[in-house]
């Protein structure tokens, strides 16, 4: 099942995603496709938000990986440095097995993820425009879009 949707400020857009978390569960994962600032962090707070993360959340590009607590437990995944990177880096035993999983460019770690997941790919418009695109792999997820607006 595929959805798209248009907001049209970062408020949406994180209102869009505290949505989406009210109905994420234990071992949820999510993939964020998108130029850089098309919003994957304005995405991921809103979120963060919806999880009961007090924590402000910020972009993992420079630590790879950031872990935040919540109602759920949220592992924010920042895969674009892992290019070409051929190593054990653990990150198979944090993806589909604990809390919720956000990476970002899952394109670099395509092997890693589950069978299912929801697939976000967020494209700027202009300035406060967003089209965001989810595609549900797997009836969980497509439970999920069901239930959104």
């Amino acid at each position: 099942m595929k959805k798209q949707i248009t907001t049209h400020s970062p408020q949406e857009t994180k209102a869009l995603a505290h949505s989406i978390a009210l109905l994420l569960s234990e071992g949820s994962v999510i993939t964020l496709s998108g130029d850089l600032g098309a919003g994957k962090t304005t995405f991921t707070q809103g979120l963060a938000k919806g999880l009961e993360i007090q924590k402000m959340v910020s972009s993992p590009t420079f630590t790879i990986m950031k872990m935040y607590n919540g109602r759920l437990k949220l592992t924010h995944i920042d895969a674009y440095r892992l290019e070409g990177l051929h190593q054990d880096l653990g990150f198979e035993e944090l993806i589909g097995t604990q809390g919720v999983c956000v990476i970002e460019w899952p394109e670099y770690i395509k092997e890693l993820l589950p069978q299912d997941y929801l697939e976000i790919t967020l494209t700027r418009l202009d300035e406060d425009d967003r089209l965001i695109e989810l595609i549900a792999h797997g009836s969980t997820y497509t439970q999920i879009l069901e239930k959104l607006l």
